[in-house]
């Protein structure tokens, strides 16, 4: 073959071979793009849930709408527990920017140094989930939104606001830092008040924050509200004249109590010490007792205005029966009762007027054995009040047999047994209401409660008549006077009990009464825990007291006068 057909059958060859290579070419493009395009059709059609959900799993979060708490108001819807909107400031520290330049402006807004924060978040770097600062103003919580730090978060909350503070601290307690009861109405009806939170579905970013409000899942259900039975008003005014009385007699503490006398609600109950539930900084235990039914005491002279009841009761005396009190004591087993001096002969008016403890011996003793405990049982002493109250003591009434003469002789005026504050209020109920009683309450009653007749109603008169006569000139408790109006009343002063039996000066002093005689509303208990000074029996430290929140409650009740002043004879003749 010639050199020129040579090289057009190379030619040829060459030619050949590149339109193979092009086609193969061109069929590996078309078989790649073929399968790209089936990975996108797959992709499109097949794993489009799958992929959605990878997505969703990553950027979509569920989160909780926080509940309002219920709010806490008095009788007359003056708010006493309400809750504000705060928010709570957190880290994701295994996500923040530690080196972001607004760190430091973030520290700054913390009330912190910035090293110390870049420190605490380097020393939990492990960890996802760290507080940086709760109940935050919102105000604050937006400046700090607004830096736009990696791994800073913040979140709505509330935070509990207490209006009337330490004034009804002990009754409304307070909740936790997560909004939980821990104190109080505040603890006892929790479960209410708290609420239920909703549901929240929101896009994150991959650094955690949230950038989009996606929908609602479920809405928060807010707390119900709680009216309780105090009147604020007769709340400011017990504890104003509590902290005076305390102040002045430098008491370790005290309690007072006042009851609606018709419907057994309490329209005031203040404690000494208290304490502040907005600020807890300094707070010690010993304040957050509720003295007026977590503290136990013996009563003494207020349980007389009980045995004269029952020895009534009895049938076996009148109120002008005369008893023999001479020589000013008497022997019982080997024991003395004494009085403070011979009273010679007094009959069951002048036994309360004086406080004769000879002279409820005498009438113990010719009772029953179980008369006397038995119209105790009956008022509720020894048991529980069904307040609801977290920690509410029962106080103490031991079962006495008939051969015990002396404890019987020692109960009947008061020793023996122990009582709240808000127990002893209650156990004179039946003075006020005709011989009825009714249960306490911490809460306002739409409807009047059940009454159950405990005496008959001339016994509750009779005895009602005969404490009068402890407040007027030759009484024990001529201090509790209320001008304008009747008042009933018993005093009591009581040794202290320490680990080595009673205390020779340490006292528990006591006023119990009602206001006005005439037509009862009120039910008042003052118990002063230990006075120091000169000054320590129940008519010259709680009777007092008695008297000034007795005399501003009921005109705060628009309460009638009872007791009007004598005209002055010459004052009208000269004018």
């Amino acid at each position: 073959m010639s050199a020129e057909g040579k090289n057009i059958a190379e030619a040829t060859e060459n030619q050949a071979a590149r339109s193979w290579r092009l086609v193969l070419l061109f069929v590996l493009l078309a078989l790649i793009a073929s399968a790209i395009l089936f990975k996108l059709l797959t992709l499109y059609v097949q794993d489009q849930d799958f992929l959605q959900s990878q997505g969703d799993a990553r950027t979509l979060r569920t989160t909780l709408i926080p509940a309002h708490r219920g709010q806490i108001t008095d009788r007359n819807g003056e708010p006493l527990a309400v809750s504000a909107p705060v928010a709570t400031i957190w880290a994701d520290p295994s996500k923040a920017d530690l080196n972001h330049p607004s760190i430091g402006r973030l520290a700054k807004l913390l009330g912190q140094e910035r090293g110390e924060l870049v420190g605490r978040l380097n020393e939990f770097r492990s960890r996802q989930f760290l507080y940086l600062k709760r109940q935050v103003t919102p105000e604050l919580a937006q400046q700090i939104t607004r830096l736009r730090i990696p791994g800073i978060h913040v979140d709505r909350e509330y935070k509990r606001y207490y209006p009337a503070a330490e004034v009804t601290s002990h009754l409304v307690g307070f909740t936790s830092v997560d909004g939980e009861g821990q104190e109080g109405m505040e603890l006892a009806y929790n479960e209410g008040l708290r609420g239920e939170p909703g549901q929240k579905l929101v896009l994150k970013d991959r650094l955690g924050r949230t950038i989009k409000h996606i929908r609602s899942l479920e809405e928060p259900n807010p707390g119900e509200d709680l009216q309780l039975s105090i009147d604020l008003r007769l709340q400011y005014l017990a504890y104003r004249e509590l902290k005076a009385a305390v102040q002045v007699h430098g008491a370790d503490g005290a309690a007072a109590v006042v009851l609606d006398a018709h419907t057994g609600e309490v329209l005031a109950l203040v404690n000494q010490p208290s304490y502040n539930p907005n600020d807890r900084s300094e707070l010690h235990s010993s304040a957050l007792r509720n003295r007026a039914l977590t503290d136990v005491f013996e009563p003494g002279s207020p349980m007389k205005s009980l045995t004269v009841a029952a020895a009534l009761m009895s049938g076996q005396y009148r109120p002008d029966t005369p008893i023999d009190v001479s020589p000013g004591y008497i022997r019982v087993k080997g024991h003395t009762i004494r009085d403070h001096r011979n009273y010679k002969e007094l009959d069951l008016t002048g036994i309360i007027t004086k406080s004769s403890n000879v002279g409820v011996t005498k009438l113990t003793l010719s009772m029953d054995p179980d008369a006397v405990r038995n119209l105790m049982v009956n008022v509720g002493l020894g048991q529980a009040l069904g307040t609801g109250f977290p920690g509410e003591q029962t106080g103490s009434l031991p079962y006495i047999s008939e051969k015990q003469v002396v404890e019987r002789a020692t109960m009947s005026y008061g020793y023996g047994l122990s009582v709240t504050p808000l127990q002893l209020a209650h156990a004179y109920l039946p003075f006020a209401n005709g011989g009825l009683i009714r249960p306490v309450s911490l809460i306002k009653q739409d409807e009047l409660p059940p009454a159950t007749r405990v005496m008959p109603e001339q016994v509750a008169d009779d005895v009602l008549a005969m404490m009068e006569t402890v407040t007027n000139t030759g009484g024990t408790g001529t201090r509790a006077r209320v001008p304008g109006y009747r008042v009933a009343g018993k005093t009591g002063t009581t040794h202290k009990i320490g680990s080595g039996g009673y205390l020779a000066h340490q006292y528990v002093s006591v006023f119990a009464g009602v206001a006005p005689v005439t037509d009862p509303e009120l039910v008042i208990v003052v118990m002063v825990d230990n006075p120091k000074g000169q000054e320590y029996y129940g008519g010259e430290v709680a009777a007092p007291v008695f008297s000034r929140i007795g005399a501003g409650a009921l005109r705060l009740l628009n309460v009638a006068p009872d007791s009007w002043p004598e005209p002055d004879g010459k004052r009208m003749a000269m004018n």
